[in-house]
């Protein structure tokens, strides 16, 4: 148990003996700097239970503190505040327990408890963009938190392959392509999907402006345009099996996933498993047949169907046209349906997914519990906001979209002129280098988009999320090569980095402060996991790098000349630098040995 449990469990038995009350929980928060003690128990929720002055049931709990719990040496109260203080034994004690443990903080996986995490879902005709990092970088951190949390995760996406968009691409393509390929042209294949979707849009407007002087108002022309009944006609031939046309589906796809999968090799994301819109945009169908006739659903006149959720603060939604084509929800209740079918162990999904999307999947979820799915109870939205530039919001069909590949490129370019300007790379070989680079650069890129609560909107600035000051992932990687300079100079083996010897130590309350800090870190990746937040991760991690550097600065550590105590700071270093590695890899962000 760690000091909060051990606590808690001694008020609760307190408040009982001397208020004759009941408490099903305790509120702690950290002691602020300028008070004396560790840990503070916040007196003020108690008053629910118990009637009374706070400052004196704070102090009547800590008389009961101090003489009955051997890790609590003091206590003071500032206002309805207690703050009590622990004893160095006991964080020496917790230091001596963590110093072999390998993946602290992380729990064993318990193989029967499955999750699958849907994140990325691009459609194929176009390239990734700055908006889809977000949405990699949310699920990927995501599932390995929940994997660290103990829970098996499966890692998915749906690929958004089929409908009037791809087609668009397609003709453009075909109409104005002259047969470049990727090889011919030098591009990667989903950058020339992208490159003809746009073209599309070029054209479409030029047909439609057209239409325009010829006197036809601007609604009709625009669904008059002679491109666009062109590309509604192909994706009729589609959806009827027309061989030529799913050739071209075919070919111009496996472009795209081509290029999709050099994104995701560099930005360091996987899946493992993969849907596709045109294997599953028929599912659900059944389902919505088998709940008519179970009074779930109701048929209008024109025969489409319907579900009437306003008893639950919703709306009516439809889920079958009337002529009985499906709609996006009944493929998702669906492809849900099949998820379950594909891995019966899963007992919960997440969708990351952005924020425009809410209603959806409300809506979703509460389909899916009304047709009797126990995993219903257990789904989640993933909901994020919007990544802006400083120039404003991004625009696919007008082609001014930040391309993934372009800004990871671009990260690196910075990171190198940063390193470069520093001066401190001479002795690197130039292999080396461009490692670097890559690992500081999107280092950089992650960190800034992680640390950010993910329910609010981001403005992303390149530049400014590759200082090596302040709350930024280069700021950590360069702490972290710091810890592996110092543990270089040490000489110490890994049997002396894990030797328990620190009883009877007394310690400087620097590095009290990142014991307290370490002793914290399970707790944040159990609520990071709750929450699906990594941004509690990240902020964690900056917290206790920001604590390191002031011991670093106030404290001796190699210059330490009692060999005790040397030993102590040079295995909290080691520690302190193995649960930031730990942290960031559960960001998905690598860290230096040297910088």
């Amino acid at each position: 148990m760690n000091i909060q449990e051990v606590i808690r469990a001694e008020v609760i038995k307190a408040v009982s003996i001397l208020f004759d009350a009941r408490l099903d929980s305790v509120e702690f928060q950290p002691t602020r700097k300028d008070f004396e003690g560790d840990v503070t128990v916040v007196i003020f929720p108690m008053l629910r239970q118990i009637k009374g002055n706070p400052v004196q049931i704070g102090n009547d709990i800590g008389d009961y503190l101090v003489p009955r719990v051997k890790e609590v040496e003091a206590y003071n109260v500032i206002k309805g505040f207690l703050n009590l203080t622990i004893s160095d034994s006991y964080y020496l004690e917790f230091f001596d327990s963590i110093k072999n443990r390998n993946n602290y903080g992380f729990k064993e996986v318990k193989e029967d408890r499955a999750v699958m995490v849907e994140y990325s879902s691009p459609n194929t005709n176009k390239p990734l963009h700055l908006g889809h990092i977000r949405n990699n970088l949310l699920g990927y951190s995501v599932s390995e938190i929940l994997k660290a949390n103990g829970r098996k995760v499966y890692k998915t996406q749906i690929i958004n392959d089929r409908g009037i968009h791809i087609c668009k691409s397609m003709l453009a393509w075909s109409k104005y392509g002259e047969g470049e390929t990727p090889d011919s042209s030098s591009t990667k294949g989903d950058k020339l999907a992208g490159k003809y979707y746009v073209l599309f849009d070029q054209k479409y407007r030029e047909e439609v402006a057209v239409l325009v002087e010829d006197g036809i108002t601007q609604e009709v022309a625009e669904k008059k345009a002679p491109i666009l009944i062109e590309a509604q006609n192909m994706l009729r031939k589609w959806e009827a099996g027309d061989e030529e046309v799913v050739a071209l589906w075919e070919k111009m796809n496996s472009w795209v996933y081509k290029g999709f999968d050099a994104t995701y090799k560099e930005l360091g994301v996987n899946f493992d498993k993969l849907y596709y819109e045109s294997d599953t945009y028929l599912l659900g169908k059944d389902v919505v047949a088998e709940g008519l006739s179970k009074g779930i659903f109701f048929k209008k006149e024109d025969g489409s169907v319907w579900i009437d959720l306003t008893e639950e603060g919703l709306d009516e939604k439809i889920v079958l046209r009337a002529d009985g084509t499906a709609v996006y929800m009944t493929q998702d209740i669906g492809t849900a349906i099949q998820r379950v079918k594909d891995f019966p162990d899963i007992d919960g999904m997440v969708y990351t997914v952005g924020n425009e999307q809410d209603y959806h999947f409300k809506v979703l979820f509460l389909i899916l519990k009304k047709l009797g799915y126990s995993w219903a109870q257990h789904l989640y939205h993933l909901s994020y906001g919007m990544v802006d530039l400083p120039e404003g919001k991004m625009k696919s069909r007008e082609g001014t979209v930040v391309d993934a590949d372009d800004l990871m490129q671009q990260m690196k370019t910075t990171a190198e002129e940063i390193s470069e300007e520093l001066g401190k790379l001479d002795s690197y070989s130039q292999e080396e280098k461009e490692t670097l680079y890559r690992t500081i650069g999107l280092g950089a890129l992650k960190y800034y988009i992680l640390k950010v609560d993910p329910k609010k909107r981001i403005l992303f600035n390149p530049k400014e999320s590759v200082d090596f000051q302040g709350n930024t992932g280069p700021f950590i990687q360069y702490t972290y090569a710091r810890i592996q300079s110092i543990l270089r100079k040490s000489n110490m083996d890994e049997s002396d980095l894990l030797q328990e010897n620190s009883k009877g130590l007394e310690i400087h309350e620097k590095e009290k402060e990142l014991l307290k800090l370490l002793e914290t870190y399970p707790s944040v990746i159990e609520l990071a996991g709750t929450n699906l937040s990594p941004a509690l991760i990240a902020n964690y991690t900056y917290e206790l790098v920001k604590e390191f550097n002031s011991f670093y600065q106030q404290v001796p550590i190699l210059g330490e000349l009692n060999k005790e105590i040397r030993t102590l700071r040079v295995q909290l270093a080691h520690k302190v630098g193995e649960v930031i590695r730990s942290s960031f890899l559960l960001l998905g962000i690598d860290v230096p040995a040297r910088m």
